[in-house]
């Protein structure tokens, strides 16, 4: 009985594994190209029962871990070292394997849509408990996924010792910062309908806060 149970289990892994393969870039193409339809799709599939959820789309939260793991496999393919692997002092020693830096980096990340979340309910005058900060956070894991990605790609790109390298590591950075402010300044306008200077205001705030947490880690886990 037990063997059939794990069989089970195994049936059901290896096909939740093998779905990422296609529902993966599936996402990643309507989150480029729709942010905000995504967003407000994840902000739909909270209110189905769990087990009919995100039935045409990779998760957010694990969609932003996927982007993780996927810039994360290149730069190892590419031969580069961890720097916090690498570094040996102070926080760092924490992190002795590439799966911890990597969860480091996902945290890491994660506090971009925190911010832009905690910044929405704040600006509407909602009181922040799990219940609201939900719903926000899951909806923005998919633009900051997707930023995450590109930000990741082009900071490995950039350590590569050729011309060609560094030029596409500059296109896919700037790109990946354009794509999130412009996104992040329609969601703001759709969400407390203001105007586009505003909404611009709230997501370069956002943006800025939550990448300044960014550093403020890499940073700990680098001295």
């Amino acid at each position: 009985m037990d063997f059939m149970k794990w069989l089970n289990s195994l049936d059901e892994f290896l096909f939740e594994v093998m779905s990422w393969l296609v529902f993966f870039p599936l996402t990643l193409w309507r989150t480029l190209v729709q942010p905000l339809e995504m967003m407000a799709y994840a902000d739909a599939q909270l209110a189905l029962p769990e087990d009919e959820q995100y039935a045409a789309a990779v998760s957010p939260p694990l969609f932003l871990a996927l982007a993780l793991l996927i810039a994360h496999g290149l730069s190892t393919a590419l031969g580069q070292t961890d720097a916090i692997i690498a570094n040996r002092h102070g926080l760092a020693a924490l992190v002795d394997s590439e799966t911890s830096a990597l969860l480091l980096r996902l945290v890491a990340f994660a506090t971009i849509p925190l911010v832009m979340s905690v910044q929405l309910l704040r600006r509407r005058g909602v009181k922040i408990v799990r219940g609201t900060l939900r719903l926000p956070f899951y909806g923005q894991c998919y633009p900051a996924a997707a930023f995450a990605l590109m930000l990741s790609l082009g900071t490995t790109l950039g350590s590569v010792p050729h011309r060609s390298a560094h030029i596409a590591s500059t296109v896919l950075t700037m790109l990946a910062f354009l794509y999130f402010l412009a996104a992040e300044t329609r969601w703001f306008m759709a969400q407390l309908s203001i105007k586009p200077l505003r909404a611009f205001g709230a997501a370069a705030m956002g943006l800025l806060e939550g990448f300044a947490l960014l550093l403020l880690v890499g940073f700990l886990f680098t001295r």
